[in-house]
């Protein structure tokens, strides 16, 4: 039942979206854009020493659903590593196609959309923000890391 996928909960999350904007100097951006409905997230993070993120702001234009995972995710993301992304997102992935019982640890907030599963026209829109994360945080992360070929080239 429709009802039951917008329960307050989804609601409450939907209309709390921490850091929300943009960052006037990010090591990465990631957009993401699920095509059937068009909802957008844009995420810039810059990451510390460690490789975690450190700031992070995410513009999302969403449906209910894709709100309230970015606001799950806007709660839960300062401290993340790209490892923790990746295993929130291949979760939730799970969660949403395969009965998977969705992310744990810091995510685990994530588990509130669980009931999106039975409505595969929404798995793209509820997906947006996590995989415009990831792709921020890896693009950060490359930024970071010496490309190798530039090392040895220096060398020679």
């Amino acid at each position: 039942m429709i009802d039951e996928l917008y329960s307050t909960r989804i609601l409450t999350l939907a209309a709390n979206l921490p850091h929300s904007g943009r960052l006037a100097a990010p090591e990465g951006t990631g957009e993401r854009v699920a095509k059937l409905c068009g909802s957008k997230a844009v995420v810039d993070v810059t990451l510390d020493a460690d490789g975690k993120v450190d700031t992070f702001a995410q513009d999302v234009k969403a449906c209910a659903l894709g709100q309230a995972a970015a606001g799950v995710l806007g709660e839960s993301v300062i401290g993340a590593s790209v490892a923790e992304l990746t295993a929130a997102r291949d979760a939730m992935l799970a969660m949403l196609k395969s009965g998977g019982e969705g992310p744990e640890g810091r995510f685990e907030g994530l588990r509130a959309l669980k009931q999106v599963a039975d409505y595969p026209a929404r798995h793209a829109s509820t997906m947006v923000a996590i995989e415009a994360t990831l792709e921020a945080v890896q693009q950060a992360t490359a930024r970071k890391t010496p490309d190798t070929r530039t090392r040895l080239a220096g060398a020679a």
